[in-house]
């Protein structure tokens, strides 16, 4: 294993809302994604996800309320729960999840990704 500055990682990359992986811990994935405008309502029916916003904003909207993450913060989306990642501008996520996560959950998009790049 190597360090990873994140900085320069998400300077490998341009395409937004396509997350690439840059590390594996105990059968999970952590993953970089780049984000903008809306995603898609989704839920992951076995896996949670953690989503930390490394730079700029990040609302998470769920049906019962919307969480507000700024830089440094982050939220962990429990599974089962339906939601939907929107930013105004452009934001650097990180996400930690297990490998089997797909994007979209168990909704099929033209948004959904299935062969992640390793960065």
């Amino acid at each position: 294993m190597h360090k990873v500055n994140l900085a320069e990682k998400f300077s490998q990359f341009e395409s937004y809302w396509d997350p690439k992986i840059v590390g594996e811990l105990n059968n999970q994935n952590v993953k970089l994604v780049k984000v903008i405008g809306e995603f898609v309502w989704h839920h992951h029916d076995n896996e949670d996800e953690l989503f930390l916003v490394v730079k700029g904003k990040l609302l998470i909207k769920l049906r019962d309320g919307d969480i507000e993450l700024n830089e440094g913060e982050f939220y962990i989306i429990q599974k089962g729960v339906e939601h939907l990642p929107v930013a105004e501008k452009e934001a650097h996520i990180l996400l930690f999840e297990p490998k089997e996560t797909v994007n979209t959950g168990e909704t099929d998009s033209d948004k959904t990704v299935t062969d992640l790049g390793v960065i």
